[in-house]
């Protein structure tokens, strides 16, 4: 049997973010709707219905946010720079500079968040005083750049390499054909697989409640405990982050869209 003849393997892209919803998946744009107005639903049903505790917990909450947001959206942008440094070293020519960016992505991706989080926060307290939220950004932004920095090396290898021959044959060298033809290319390719790392990352930010950050999470915790309505605190909390993933993942998937459009 030829080469050409051979049945290759599928590649299942699965990610860490949400499953973004698409007109063409019939299903999964259906369950959306379902999820996501149903959640609605019954967290304006359960606050009308029993404002103690529902209603109260709605109100108790929000300053918890607004956290989350300012360490995801923080944690984000740094990532995308540690990601970017990170892409460009694992394809660059220079031996030290690849092992040193594949070296990073290797221990990164073998240590679980939480403990970075732990190392960070704690350990690196023996030395220096690291403020609980910088710590939190830190630490996540430290974890997904390495992520980020796979998804960048993706990006930029999928362009063709005709484009690196094109620019240097108009007299740009290898690192000008990089930052004014290459990377900009490369960014349109792999903001889709940013935005779910970027949802991932909401998700992920309830871990930063064990550093006293108050999250969201962090607060029904205080909630919680002062109220000993646990299940009504942590129903109203599960909505809430399902609420707010949901509301990504279709941004992300109009973006998505769009992008493809564009092609």
């Amino acid at each position: 049997m030829a080469d050409n003849d051979r049945v290759r393997p599928a590649v299942v892209d699965v990610g860490d973010g949400a499953a973004i919803p698409s007109k063409s998946d019939i299903g999964l744009f259906t369950a959306w709707r379902f999820a996501f107005f149903g959640a609605l639903a019954l967290l304006v049903f359960l606050a009308a219905s029993r404002p103690d505790p529902y209603l109260n917990i709605l109100k108790f909450v929000p300053d918890g946010i607004l956290v989350t947001f300012e360490v995801t959206v923080g944690a984000i942008l740094l990532s995308l720079v540690i990601g970017l440094v990170t892409g460009l070293g694992r394809i660059s020519s220079n031996r030290f500079i690849n092992g040193a960016a594949s070296l990073y992505v290797e221990i990164i991706r073998g240590i679980p968040l939480l403990v970075q989080l732990f190392y960070i926060y704690y350990a690196l307290g023996r030395f220096v005083h690291v403020p609980d939220i910088a710590s939190a950004i830190l630490a996540m932004a430290v974890c997904y750049g390495a992520y980020m920095g796979e998804v960048f090396r993706a990006g930029i290898q999928s362009i063709p390499k005709g484009q690196m021959e094109a620019a240097r044959s108009l007299g740009m060298t290898n690192g000008q054909a990089m930052r004014h033809v290459i990377v900009p290319q490369a960014f349109k390719v792999v903001l889709p697989p940013i935005g779910n790392e970027f949802i991932a990352l909401l998700k992920d930010s309830s871990l930063v409640s064990i550093l006293a950050v108050a999250d969201i999470l962090r607060r029904g915790r205080e909630f919680a405990s002062e109220s000993f309505a646990y299940f009504e605190t942590y129903t109203i909390i599960a909505l809430i982050y399902l609420i707010i993933t949901l509301f990504f993942s279709k941004l992300i998937g109009i973006m998505e869209e769009r992008i493809s459009e564009g092609k």
